[in-house]
């Protein structure tokens, strides 16, 4: 067996160092980008608003075509924000900051900010977060992303009601966190392309939140999977190294 020489150690550590500065100008041109953008878009929305209340009160037909095309335009400009907060935090996942942290205590966290949001949706949280669980490597702040966008997906899935459970257990040298809905499931064509970049089966979707979620995970040096049949549901497992 060859020992690796203190040479390609530093090599590594070059390498690594590169990457970080290249994730770094991504995120400072991505927030540059954004901020060019928002400003005339923020602009053009409060003309909006300013011309539909304008019109509210109209009566003539002519004023209640030109309110609803206004209310179209309103839409469209609310969607390319979402689209810009969604590249924002995908261009951002490089810049980690992992701490050693309790997943539980983080899914607990999670659970008690996002329960209002599934009742109003008739949807049940149903935690089995198993006991002394070995700790792990997080940025919290981008961790939280991860559950976010995971169980936001399955709300949408969800549409009439059901069951969210999430899942906490060791197994070997790994911790896996598994997110589970009772939902309308994917296609196998749809889970073949639901990480993909900019894919997306929403028409109002931005198709960055599970191409973001996984290289949130990644990034943690972890690896997501996903099992999923029409009419019974999805799984989303996450394995994490244990710090």
């Amino acid at each position: 067996m060859i020992e690796e020489r203190p040479a390609d150690s530093d090599n590594l550590a070059r390498d690594h160092r590169r990457l970080q500065s290249n994730y770094a100008e991504i995120a400072s041109l991505a927030g540059g980008l954004a901020h060019e953008i928002r400003n005339p878009l923020s602009t053009i929305g409060l003309n909006l608003e300013l011309l539909s209340e304008d019109l509210v009160e109209g009566d003539s037909p002519r004023e209640r075509r030109i309110l609803q095309k206004l209310s179209v335009v309103k839409q469209q400009c609310q969607h390319l924000d979402r689209i810009l907060s969604d590249f924002l935090q995908f261009a951002r996942v490089g810049s980690l900051v992992p701490r050693k942290s309790d997943l539980n205590a983080t899914v607990h966290e999670f659970i008690e900010f996002f329960t209002p949001q599934a009742a109003e949706r008739g949807i049940d949280i149903s935690p089995h977060l198993a006991a002394n669980l070995p700790a792990v490597q997080l940025d919290a702040q981008l961790w939280r992303q991860v559950l976010m966008n995971l169980s936001r997906n399955a709300l949408q899935a969800m549409p009439n009601g059901g069951v969210l459970e999430l899942q906490t257990y060791g197994r070997d040298s790994s911790v896996m966190l598994d997110i589970i809905d009772n939902g309308q499931g994917m296609s196998a064509e749809t889970q073949a392309r639901m990480f993909d970049t900019f894919f997306s089966t929403k028409p109002d979707g931005s198709g960055l939140g599970l191409p973001t979620v996984r290289k949130i995970v990644e990034a943690h040096g972890g690896t997501i999977l996903c099992e999923s049949e029409i009419g019974r549901g999805t799984r989303f497992s996450i394995v994490l190294p244990a710090a």
